[in-house]
């Protein structure tokens, strides 16, 4: 087992201190969770709920699977880890898991009120009743 030895108190509060801040992604990491964010597929976490002062997020990032699995290109390198976000990616990400909970809701609820059969079968205008009226 490891041990870190208590010697330095002020670098380990400056260690703590970092952490507590939180770190930028990279733009091509923070596309990708933005991405992952939009399909419901990260989990957040307040890294420390408990100090008011600590704003940084906990982000875990679950694996694609199925179709979407094959549409997005993901790097595999940020399942890996449970990354320690800053404040502001945080919100971003948090807005845009948000956003695409909406969307998909709205999509489903249109899904759920459409009728494919009145569509398919009874157009608009006088042209289907002239179709139907020609073949008798």
């Amino acid at each position: 087992m490891k041990s870190i030895k208590v010697t330095d108190v002020g670098a380990i509060k400056n260690e703590l201190n970092k952490y507590k801040k939180g770190k930028k992604l990279d733009i091509q990491t923070f596309n990708q969770a933005a991405r992952l964010a939009w399909l419901g597929k990260i989990v957040m976490s307040p890294l420390d709920p408990e100090d008011s002062e600590c704003r940084a997020w906990l982000v875990y990032a679950q694996p694609l699977q199925g179709m979407e699995a094959s549409f997005v290109d993901i790097d595999d390198s940020l399942y890996e880890l449970i990354h320690i976000v800053d404040a502001e990616q945080g919100q971003y990400l948090a807005d845009i898991m948000r956003a695409g909970l909406t969307a998909r809701a709205e999509e489903l609820d249109a899904l759920n009120r459409r009728d494919f059969y009145f569509g398919k079968f009874f157009r608009a205008g006088n042209a289907a009743a002239g179709e139907s009226s020609s073949g008798n």
